[in-house]
């Protein structure tokens, strides 16, 4: 019988990481990610399966949580094929370049501090180098395209289909065959997108499944109306730059910033947009843009078409900086009004952020915008849930700048788009909640259970399932 056995992402949001073991002994592995925030500490613990019995990495998409342990099981001795989609493999390499060159930093910057006091000895390794990334690239690998079924091995069938999450992203449907039993299907949903026609087209439907493993991120809310959170961004925007003031926005390098930079050029084009400076000062996120341009035929959204359309780039516009380097980023500090700033990390753990909030938090002209999900235990919870002062770089900072969360732009399904997919499939049995915080898990379990009638399962660390 086959059984899967999550190794992250179960009762917590981050750390995707869910081991499939047919009866034939077949290992197939659907992503391997970081965790992040209260369960960051996780990914320095060693893999509690082997990496060398692993026989197939499916990625679902590029996002760190998702991809950001894979280099570590490289290391390991992870040797198998990996299957991603063309988009996902090149934001995958960014993303997992930028994680093992912050590691190196925070490595050193540790270590320096740690010799002055002789304990040099303590200070925990990296968790993988850019040369493991590079050897991550050469496994055996297979590129699927959205819709087309391949044999990944003997009695087993995968097709990617597309989740509408971010770019490349997919929900994955693996149809196996055990011995004289009839065919199952089991698909892992890993992040499915909200319908709000930004970037990306909207979610794939998923035909038929016996067993489904779903995210449930937002399974307690629904999120605010894709046109009242354009509104509001605006309003917010305008308002900021019209009294003199500064807007910051911490942004996800991938999908967030693109939908942000999408449109701003938008209300640019419009006249919209009063006269202002915008930085983008993310490195990563720069890449990650030229990505999103090199795969511009996959952003089938009305919006970044039209945009295209007119002057032949989804994003670029008179107002829009990329800074290069630190110098640019540290000289943004000299613009003292009608700036917006987007800047890495999502959740404020770490980037250029921070240097951001440092010197514009304390002023009650400026406007904070948050876009994406703040994971517990990270800066970005925090300042959401309105705590009065942060400490940046051992320095207190008061909190005057309005803050304003706008959950419109999530990438991730709010309660009714993850019923409403899950309705339409076609002879499901279990639903196995996985991807959320566990009180959020539990209202949608019961909102599931109310409407659906079928088995459904939040699933524990490292809990051995049985497929049925």
């Amino acid at each position: 019988m086959a059984t899967v056995i999550s190794y992250g992402a179960a009762k917590v949001v981050t750390g995707s990481c869910h081991l499939l073991e047919l009866e034939d002994g077949k290992r197939i592995l659907i992503d391997c990610g970081m965790f992040q925030g209260r369960e960051e500490h996780r990914n320095s613990i060693n893999f509690a399966f082997d990496p060398t019995t692993v026989d197939y990495l499916l990625v679902t998409h590029a996002h760190l949580d998702h991809v950001g342990r894979i280099p570590k099981l490289v290391k390991e001795g992870f040797t198998g094929v990996l299957v991603a989609t063309h988009a996902t493999r090149d934001l995958a390499e960014v993303i997992m370049l930028d994680s093992a060159k912050i590691m190196k930093e925070d490595y050193l910057t540790l270590y320096k501090k740690a010799e002055r006091r002789g304990k040099e000895n303590e200070v925990p390794l990296p968790l993988y180098k850019e040369e493991d990334v590079e050897a991550t690239f050469l496994l055996p690998s297979f590129k699927p395209n959205y819709d087309e079924s391949f044999e990944l091995c003997d009695g087993v069938t995968v097709t990617y289909r597309n989740a509408g999450h971010i770019l490349g992203s997919a929900f994955i449907e693996i149809r196996y065959k055990e011995g004289n039993h009839a065919e199952k299907t089991i698909v892992f949903s890993g992040d499915i997108g909200n319908d709000n026609d930004m970037v990306l087209p909207d979610l794939s439907g998923c035909d038929k499944a016996d067993s489904l493993y779903v995210e449930s991120t937002y399974g307690d809310r629904n999120h605010q109306g894709a046109i009242e959170s354009l509104e509001e961004f605006k309003n917010v925007v305008n308002n900021t730059l019209n009294n003199w003031g500064n807007v910051l926005i911490p942004s996800f390098a991938i999908e967030r910033t693109q939908e942000i930079l999408c449109l701003l050029k938008e209300m640019y084009d419009k006249g919209d947009l009063p006269e202002c400076k915008i930085f983008l000062d993310s490195p990563m996120a720069s890449k990650a843009t030229d990505i999103y341009n090199k795969y511009a035929e996959e952003l089938l959204s009305d919006k970044c078409q039209n945009i295209k359309k007119r002057d032949g780039t989804v994003f670029d516009f008179e107002y829009l900086k990329y800074t290069q380097n630190v110098e640019e980023s540290k000289a943004i500090n000299n613009e003292k009004y009608r700036t917006i700033i987007i800047a890495g990390s999502g959740m404020c753990t770490g980037g250029r952020i921070l240097h951001h909030f440092k010197n514009r938090l304390w002023n009650r002209k400026n406007a904070v915008i948050f876009v994406g999900y703040q994971a517990e235990g990270t800066l970005g919870r925090r300042i959401v849930d309105g705590a009065k002062w942060i400490k940046i770089y051992h320095e207190d900072i008061r909190l005057k700048a309005s803050r304003h969360t706008i959950n419109g732009f999530s990438a991730h399904a709010d309660q009714t788009t993850i019923l409403d997919w899950i309705k339409n499939i076609k002879d499901l049995q279990h639903i196995f909640l996985i991807h959320g915080e566990e009180e959020k898990q539990e209202i949608l379990k019961e909102v599931l259970g109310k409407s659906l009638h079928k088995k459904i399962h939040i699933v524990n660390p490292e809990e051995v399932v049985y497929l049925p």
